[in-house]
């Protein structure tokens, strides 16, 4: 099978390391996807800037766009959202929102992927979990409960996950938490995202 890629090194790597039965191809950007006629399927996990030539493409397309919704980016039928954060790409599930098709299902059953379609709505499932339980350390960490360190370390013991929250900030960039938490508080107090964590986001993007 073979599939076109647009993604960040780090990217690249998380996405095709474990998957050597691809044919896996990489280019710079979205405007050269027209050119591979012989394509299964194309993945955008780099910054979108248009979505407006893919509508002329007959396979799948699978964008990262973990905040902007389907609705909102105007997509072509034949494009999908996927969660392209680091530590999303290597996993064996993935959500994926868009129109369920049997081409974008044998995309996944290829890449030996488990996929569970969710509704095109900011954050996907998983990543909101994962904001919120951020977001939560962060609220922690202002009342001065305890320090990043032991915080990370008390959550990997207690709930086994692979790294702490603050460890999943540095990992995904707080940025894109602090971003993802804005939008879905317009609609929700609850995901209102902590001063700590705002500041620190806009210290790193400075």
């Amino acid at each position: 099978m073979h599939i076109i890629v647009t993604a960040t090194d780090d990217q690249w790597n998380e996405l095709t390391q474990t998957r050597s039965d691809i044919d896996w191809k990489r280019v710079a950007d979205t405007s050269a996807f027209e050119t591979y006629n012989d394509a299964a399927a194309f993945f955008c996990l780099a910054e979108i800037t248009s979505l407006e030539k893919l509508k002329t493409l007959d396979k799948p397309v699978l964008v990262n766009s973990v905040n902007q919704t389907l609705a909102e980016l105007w997509a072509p039928a034949n494009v999908c959202r996927i969660n392209g954060w680091p530590g999303f790409l290597s996993r064996a599930v993935w959500e994926i929102a868009g129109a369920s098709n049997a081409a974008v299902g044998l995309v996944f059953e290829k890449l030996h992927v488990k996929i569970k379609w969710v509704k095109d709505e900011p954050g996907f499932i998983t990543a909101r979990i994962i904001a919120m339980i951020i977001n939560e350390a962060y609220f922690a960490l202002e009342d001065e409960v305890s320090s990043k360190p032991e915080i990370d370390t008390a959550m990997k013991l207690g709930t086994n996950y692979p790294f702490g929250p603050f460890e999943w900030a540095n990992l995904i960039g707080v940025h894109h938490i602090a971003s993802l938490l804005q939008k879905l508080q317009v609609k929700d107090t609850r995901y209102k995202p902590s001063i700590r964590l705002l500041k620190e986001s806009a210290e790193n993007n400075s």
